[in-house]
């Protein structure tokens, strides 16, 4: 990318602290400088304000703007990449989060310069960037402690928070309400709906198949599925491309689903409604994530292993793994001790069932506790799933997601400052939980929260930076 040649005069910011790096006097420049003042100030009607003039393309989703507002919590500028009269490049870093990103501002050649656009992706942090300073254990869960309190007292997390070394916990700490209306708190034994947790489930459970010798892993999914309506999916698309994301298979989120939400009662009604679709891409050749394709392995895990999914997650991974608290039944059940999610998408917190699935899937929607998290982490890294062989398999990537992460089967593979973590979050309306487990130091991060993400994933960031690396 092309510096622009002429020196620009420059003007240092209040936006990232004593050591903030200048921006350009740059069109791009001085609206990126306006943008990061009023966001960080987070007033609606001052920002509000601030799109109708300078950005008309977002002002409509202005909502969308103040939501990611109470996500970030702001920016701090750290780093100007790249310059140019109107275009500016350079990394941000949130201020409630230990999230770097990466932005892109272009605005009008012409006056007034209005943006164009604002590109934010996230990225691993840059080297040259130095990061939080790791702690000693008890430094770490000291300050552990008071980033729960602080992010609950400011209505950004209300769950339950686990953290382990060796399989013992360390840290286990609940906060907020269960259930609003009822003054209901949240306890360590709470279940939390986990979104795409489940994932790590089902993906224990085709590796434990494979390992059985009952499937391979290279085989098109169609040689399980024998009756599956597209014959592409079913002859090109193998068990590894739904483990990795890399099928083409899509989601089976969006207008569809909304329509026909509760009559999607079985994995094989999801099959009928989504089944005549074609990969959207060349099996193979790319990753994308894939609710379905998880679902389908659900499908699968029937077929092969002789019994209900759900029935067989209980028996070979929940039973096994001592998880007592842990399941998938449908939403109209009253199950003891499940949390009201609640979202605040739209405006205040309401709960947030009118988004729910019928049940959870093989793709996600159970529940669990931060207990069970513990025992299940607990059981993977012992191999009382699988076998030495194949938990390596299931945990070790495979596949970029960008951002510095590798998807591997049902599992994320992340290396951050020199310490690498594996498992899976999730997140939704009204949910949000992560799992994280250090092989080497043998820490696990267990968060869960009844709030939108990034709720409990902000929790687990502040945690995992700061505890030490062995």
């Amino acid at each position: 990318m092309r510096i622009a040649a002429v020196v620009l005069a420059s003007l240092t910011l209040a936006v990232g602290g004593q050591n903030a790096p200048t921006i350009p006097t740059t069109p791009a420049g001085q609206q990126l400088s306006r943008w990061l003042d009023v966001f960080n100030r987070g007033q609606p009607q001052e920002l509000q304000a601030f799109l109708e003039k300078n950005f008309p393309s977002r002002e409509s989703r202005f909502r969308d703007e103040l939501q990611f507002r109470e996500m970030t919590g702001g920016f701090d500028l750290k780093k100007i990449e790249t310059s140019e009269p109107e275009r500016l490049t350079g990394i941000l870093k949130e201020r409630e989060g230990t999230n770097y990103a990466r932005f892109l501002i272009e605005v009008d050649p012409a006056e007034p310069h209005a943006i164009r656009s604002l590109d934010l992706r996230v990225v691993p942090r840059p080297a040259d960037i130095p990061g939080e300073p790791r702690l000693s254990q008890a430094a770490a869960l000291d300050a552990l402690k008071a980033e729960v309190a602080r992010e609950n007292a400011a209505g950004r997390f209300a769950g339950a928070v686990l953290v382990a070394k060796d399989g013992n916990a360390l840290f286990e700490q609940a906060c907020g309400l269960a259930d609003r209306e009822h003054n209901l708190p949240n306890r360590l034994d709470t279940r939390f709906r986990i979104g795409s947790m489940n994932k790590m489930f089902t993906a224990v459970a085709i590796l434990q198949l494979a390992q059985a010798g009952k499937l391979k892993l290279t085989d098109p999914v169609g040689k399980y599925l024998t009756d599956y309506p597209n014959r592409d999916v079913a002859t090109k698309v193998t068990i590894h491309h739904l483990l990795t994301h890399t099928g083409g298979t899509g989601d089976f989120f969006g207008p569809e689903f909304d329509e026909h939400r509760l009559e999607l009662r079985t994995l094989q009604d999801y099959v009928k409604l989504y089944g005549q679709r074609g990969p959207a891409f060349e099996p193979g050749s790319r990753f994308a994530y894939s609710n379905y394709g998880f679902l389908l392995l659900g499908l699968v895990v029937e077929k092969v292993g002789g019994q209900d999914y759900y029935e067989y997650v209980r028996e070979r991974v929940y039973k096994p793994a001592g998880m007592t608290r842990t399941d998938s039944l449908p939403e109209s059940e009253n199950v003891e001790g499940r949390a009201v999610g609640y979202t605040s998408i739209g405006g205040s917190p309401a709960p947030n069932m009118d988004t729910l699935p019928y049940r959870g899937t093989s793709a996600g929607g159970g529940y669990s506790t931060v207990g069970d998290m513990l025992a299940f982490a607990n059981a993977v890294v012992t191999h009382r799933l699988l076998n030495e062989e194949y938990t390596n398999l299931l945990t070790t990537g495979k596949t970029d997601q960008g951002g510095g992460r590798r998807y591997a089967y049902g599992f994320v593979d992340t290396t951050e400052d020199g310490v690498r973590w594996i498992g899976h979050g999730g997140g939704a309306p009204g949910m949000n939980g992560d799992l994280r487990i250090a092989p080497e130091s043998g820490y696990v991060i267990v968060a869960l929260s009844n709030l939108d993400p990034p709720a409990a994933q902000r929790i687990a960031d502040f945690i995992a930076a700061r505890l030490p690396a062995k």
